[in-house]
């Protein structure tokens, strides 16, 4: 049996790397605070890898924020006072599915903004390469010379 090549290990470890997040010391006895922190913790977004949740992500920030989670579900708050003292301490931004308002309308609407913006930009480009006149059609003197040159080139 042979060592898998390190960019297959690389691979490899880059997708168990959500199964190692949670840490066991900062679980909470009880399974059923842990499964409400752990729901909870699915809809906080890690603020250092911004596309994983703080349950997914192994960073040192989704770690602390995983810990404050479980110590205001232990202290007994519900869930919409524990986003409240997160987005309070981060903003909106920490949210996976932010609330639609003035603040947050550039997360909402900049992914479409920036594709309307690239398809006009293809659009002068197409646009632009389409106005351009067709090449004249050769001369006489010309269709001879290339003959010529092809037939040398066929040699």
């Amino acid at each position: 049996m042979s060592l898998p090549r390190p960019a297959a290990l690389a691979v490899l470890l880059a997708l168990a790397a959500p199964a190692f997040a949670a840490d066991p010391d900062e679980m909470l006895k009880d399974p059923a605070l842990e499964a409400r922190a752990h729901a909870l913790g699915k809809e906080l977004r890690c603020l250092v890898c911004q596309s994983e949740s703080i349950e997914d992500s192994n960073a040192d920030l989704a770690k602390d924020l995983r810990v404050i989670v479980r110590e205001h579900i232990a202290a007994g708050e519900s869930e919409s006072q524990i986003k409240k003292y997160v987005v309070d301490r981060y903003g909106d931004y920490v949210l996976l599915r932010p609330p639609v308002k003035a603040s947050t309308l550039v997360l909402w609407l900049g992914p479409f903004a920036l594709l309307l913006t690239a398809l006009g930009a293809a659009w002068l480009v197409f646009r632009r390469r389409g106005g351009q006149p067709a090449a004249p059609p050769l001369t006489a003197e010309e269709q001879r010379r290339l003959d010529v040159l092809l037939k040398d080139q066929a040699k």
